[in-house]
């Protein structure tokens, strides 16, 4: 196994010292002029004013004592008249549940591909993320805790953009997808479920990226309308899951089954944390579980941690925590395997399993070059499963 491993970092093709040097810098620039929170892609946003044009919720119970029961994730979270739910976006009015962030956005920008992760999903394009505000998770290490841990009502700004106006803001600049990301989709699920059916309509992919907790229904029902889904497998014991993210493992694992067995391009991503998540032990049987529930082709990010919201006492992940979890899943018979969040290192590429051959060179989000043709390696002819037109 080592050795196999060792020929494909050597088989990369060599790109001048230069040209890495300059495409670090354009990912800088990037990431500084395209940030998560404030970037006004689309002009400048409206003032945070809440109005009355917030959009019934779907998947709910009515209860007898003016009550109601969310059904949309495995909380099923009962909220009184005026309170709102875990996720801070779904409000009791009078009997009726409400979303609160139809249409208001606060987050919107453009992003490649990679960026989801997703590598093996039309390299080096680009899609137009959308971005609400609040989680039913409380992960402690949230890079993104600026939107998915505050109430659309904390944020300073929000875009008006229906779903009519979302896809034609990604047809008028020809982005051929559009992602729902940056914070927990879940509970923002009628606005990316009428966006996604709207632009499937006008021949536009459909993105989520998602911790994976919705219930089967309301998921089964979204994937009808979707071409791929990025999930958070953010460990893989339930002691990990209900300390740091007050949420449950066995409803994901049910829910990637459900995401693989429904047709949908599924890639996966494992933020690795230290002292947290990092044990090779457990990182090997995650992947074995991948490989026997989902299959060996599913593709499997390890993504470096940066100390970051409620764990800025623990140190960047170190690099070579990050290659041990990447053997270990080799190890277990995973495919597809790399490294993310560490600029210019060579398992960020994506190998041929049968030749070793580099099949898609990347430096971070940016693809350097790419041999995959009609969904085969150009060097033997081995199948590369993906969506690559």
């Amino acid at each position: 196994m080592g050795s196999t491993d060792s020929s494909k970092i050597s088989g990369i093709q060599v790109v001048s010292l230069l040209a890495i040097v300059a495409l670090l810098i354009m990912c800088v620039v990037h990431y500084a002029q395209n940030r998560v929170v404030g970037a006004d892609a689309f002009g400048s946003a409206t003032p945070n004013v809440r109005g009355d044009e917030a959009r019934e919720a779907m998947y709910y119970t009515k209860l007898v004592d003016g009550s109601v029961q969310c059904n949309l994730c495995f909380r099923e979270c009962i909220i009184a008249d005026g309170e709102v739910g875990f996720c801070r976006n779904r409000q009791n009015r009078d009997g009726t549940l409400f979303s609160l962030v139809y249409a208001r956005p606060s987050a919107v920008q453009v992003d490649p591909v990679e960026k989801e992760p997703l590598y093996h999903f039309k390299p080096g394009s680009t899609m137009l993320c959308i971005g609400t505000a609040g989680c039913n998770f409380r992960c402690s290490f949230c890079h993104n805790w600026h939107l998915s841990q505050k109430s659309i009502d904390e944020m300073p700004r929000v875009y008006d953009l229906t779903p009519h106006a979302v896809v034609q803001e990604a047809l008028k600049r020809e982005i051929p997808s559009i992602s729902f990301t940056y914070n927990e989709p879940t509970t923002a699920y009628e606005y990316l479920y009428d966006v996604a059916k709207l632009a499937k309509q006008h021949g536009l992919n459909v993105i989520f990226h998602t911790n994976g907790s919705m219930k089967p229904e309301p998921l089964t029902e979204l994937l009808k309308h979707t071409d791929a889904v990025t999930v958070d497998l953010k460990g893989f014991t339930e002691e990990f899951y209900a300390e740091v993210s007050q949420a449950r493992l066995d409803v994901v694992l049910e829910n990637l089954k459900l995401i693989k067995d429904s047709g949908v391009w599924l890639e996966i991503v494992n933020l690795v944390v230290p002292e947290y998540n990092d044990d090779p032990e457990q990182i090997y049987e995650m992947a074995q579980w991948i490989v026997e529930n989902l299959g060996a082709d599913v593709p499997l990010h390890f993504s470096r941690f940066f100390p970051e919201y409620k764990l800025t006492n623990l140190p960047p992940t170190p690099i070579e925590t990050l290659e041990r979890a990447y053997y270990s899943a080799k190890m277990a018979g995973l495919q597809y395997v790399t490294v993310g969040n560490v600029p210019g290192h060579p398992l960020n590429s994506t190998y041929c399993p049968q030749c070793t051959s580099p099949v898609i060179t990347r430096v971070h989000f940016t693809v350097l070059d790419m041999q995959i043709e009609f969904g085969t390696c150009n060097f033997c002819s081995h199948r590369i499963p993906g969506i690559w037109d």
